[in-house]
């Protein structure tokens, strides 16, 4: 493959090939949902805001062909000395999108033609302010569109070059050399890997995937890193309004626009080589995107914007949030990206673009139960829509993959005050700590994606999407302390209700080819459990929050009161001490009344939970509850929910 191995490179193929199928939302999404990002505005020269005026500049093959036919050559007999005194005109140099624009016809001339400058690149790096501290004097490049070229349009592109030279009136003029093909520096032409990323750049949603670059507006990403060994996670951030640099108010507006952005960087497998034998295949990427964007509508679900497919090294920005991390935390077990023994100069990435769900959950302390029934009924109820929309199971729901992010004007995740619960009127008790979750990552999950056929009208054809977990080598492992313990329980539990229904039966069975793609929705039900242990374990103490005592307000005398007056003071200093005690008392005594009915809506709230975690118990459990979807029917029925929970 062609291109720098210092930086991205992105990608993809023009033409794109229209794929055979789509996806579509054939069933009835319960719950709402709030609208999504603008997507990838980084390029102003994106596909997908392209106007119709500007389309007819695509470097499309058909395209150049068009342009050529409409050109026209007009030969006339000229002089000899007219010829003698008449130069030929330069071959113009392609951009980097290789579109040829045509020749008008040459009106006769004696002057000299002036030769056009070429182009300016399009990966030409810039050289930002540094806005991290830990970065020495670093250059932030820019990740670089990097498009591989079908096999059958190269000879098309190299036959459109030569034939785009500039006729002459000359009939004597002896031939000229013919320029070698110039290659973009950002494009990829290697036809081979056009067809090995083909199935994920399907699933991008624009023509041609976006530009992945690191504009000069945004700082360095903040790493998040994911669980396991499948990738890095950054979040895009603007800029501070002081270190950020002069640009247009229509930039800002679109980068503000944008919001924050998360970005999954995921090392593809390698066809033969280094990297042939680890990472993440193309097919469970493709896999991965084809469900984010079919569980996009549910609420509760990731919020999908695109995929990019790069190539190279790390960009000096994401290289110096991985080292910022690495030297912060303790928990970074992914290789380096400027590792060149764990990723070859031509390694391929998988770039995922997601709205930015907000926090882990593991990262997060909670401690008051409001907190915990709102993350616990939001996962459930997420879960139930998806069973009930793609047959949907997980199976990877650690408490990585929850994320939660505040409901309140001011972004606050503290627990609720006595004020808010009193002024939050939830006949169920849910929703008090405007607390919203959001489920991430599906690199192990199951869904049925029902595809729309674009040949016909008909209702299309279901595709069940999964992966093989057998080949993963997660149920063997052994937790150091109790929580890690419980986690690498929970995944054996999983595959013991996959293998044989019982999830006790944890004995390790020989694998099954296939066995994965069937659907078994009780395994939502086991992670269900390990999220409410978890919750219910882990909690942090609870600050006792005071009840407030209104103090009487005396006011004050400007000036000493005549003696004759004495009397009239006092008596009406008297009535006003009565008065002030006892509005005093009443405030008291409703500030104990409404501290009361917390503490018995706590009690409450918490007994629901001791419940389901009886019911979901995996000895002595409901055995007729088999999904969540029964859950949450369970939980509405006993009124623990309500339907404007839900719907």
């Amino acid at each position: 493959m062609t291109g720098s191995s210092s930086q991205f490179g992105h990608a993809t193929s023009t033409p794109p090939r229209k794929p055979s199928t789509r996806t579509v939302a054939q069933r009835k999404v319960y719950g709402k949902k709030k609208n999504i990002a603008p997507r990838a505005v980084f390029d102003p020269k994106s596909p997908i805001r392209l106007s119709d005026e500007h389309k007819e500049r695509d470097g499309t093959v058909e395209a150049i062909q068009a342009k050529l036919a409409a050109v026209s050559l007009e030969e006339k007999p000229v002089s000899v000395k007219q010829a003698k005194t008449t130069k030929p005109a330069p071959k113009p140099i392609s951009s980097n999108h290789r579109a040829v624009q045509p020749s008008s016809p040459r009106p006769q001339s004696t002057q000299k033609s002036t030769p056009r400058s070429s182009p300016q690149r399009l990966d030409t790096p810039t050289k930002p302010q540094s806005p991290m501290a830990f970065t020495k004097s670093k250059t932030y490049q820019k990740m670089v569109e990097v498009r591989v070229w079908p096999k059958e349009t190269e000879q098309d592109d190299v036959s459109s070059e030569t034939n785009d030279t500039t006729c002459t009136s000359s009939t004597n003029q002896t031939p000229r050399k013919k320029t070698s093909v110039r290659t973009s520096s950002g494009f990829i032409h290697d036809p081979k890997a056009n067809t090995y990323v083909r199935p994920i750049l399907n699933e991008a949603l624009s023509p041609s995937p976006h530009k992945v670059s690191k504009n000069s507006q945004l700082g360095p990403p903040d790493p998040l890193p994911s669980e396991g060994s499948y990738g890095e996670v950054y979040k895009l951030r603007l800029r501070e309004e002081s270190n950020r640099p002069a640009v247009s108010k229509s930039k800002l507006a679109k980068l503000t626009a944008y919001g924050d952005g998360v970005f999954k960087v995921v090392p593809l497998r390698a066809q033969r080589g280094l990297g042939s034998k680890k990472f993440t295949t193309i097919i469970e990427i493709a896999s991965e995107v084809k469900m984010l964007k079919y569980l996009d509508p549910i609420p509760g679900f990731a919020r999908f914007r695109e995929i990019h497919v790069v190539q190279g090294r790390f960009p000096d920005a994401f290289q110096s949030a991985w080292d910022y991390y690495k030297e912060t935390r303790d928990d970074c077990l992914n290789p380096d990206p400027a590792n060149k023994k764990a990723f070859p100069d031509t390694q391929l990435w998988a770039i995922v673009e997601m709205d930015d769900a907000g926090c882990e959950l593991e990262k997060f302390s909670w401690s008051s139960v409001f907190q915990i029934y709102d993350i616990f009924w939001g996962v459930a109820m997420a879960l139930a829509r998806a069973e009930e929309y793609a047959l949907f199971e997980h199976r990877d729901l650690h408490l990585g993959n929850v994320c939660i992010r505040s409901g309140r004007s001011n972004g606050s995740m503290d627990p609720p005050s006595s004020m808010e619960i009193a002024r939050r009127n939830s006949p169920s008790g849910f929703g008090i700590s405007a607390l919203e979750t959001t489920i991430i990552d599906y690199s192990l999950s199951r869904a049925d994606l029902r595809l729309a056929d674009l040949s016909d009208d008909s209702d299309g054809v279901v595709e069940s999407a999964s992966s093989d977990l057998d080949k993963k080598q997660i149920f063997d492992a052994i937790g150091q302390d109790e929580d890690e313990i419980l986690l690498r329980d929970t995944y054996r539990y999983m595959r013991a209700t996959v293998y044989t229904g019982n999830p006790l039966e944890t004995e390790k069975t020989p694998n099954v080819p296939g066995i994965w793609a069937d659907y078994a929705p009780r395994t939502n039900l086991v992670w269900l459990l390990f999220i409410l242990k978890n919750l219910m374990k882990n909690r942090k103490e609870e600050a006792a929050q005071p009840i407030s005592e209104p103090e009487a307000s005396q006011r004050q005398a400007l000036a000493p009161c005549s003696p004759n007056r004495a009397m009239e003071e006092q008596s009406a200093k008297s009535k006003t001490d009565k008065e002030t005690l006892s509005c005093t008392l009443v405030k008291k005594r409703h500030s104990k009344d409404q501290q009361a009915r917390i503490e018995r809506l706590k009690q409450r709230l918490e007994g629901r939970l001791e419940r389901v975690l009886d019911l979901l118990d995996l000895e002595n459990g409901d055995e007729d509850m088999c999904c969540a979807a029964d859950l949450v029917a369970y939980a509405m029925d006993s009124q623990w929910l309500v339907e404007q929970d839900f719907f």
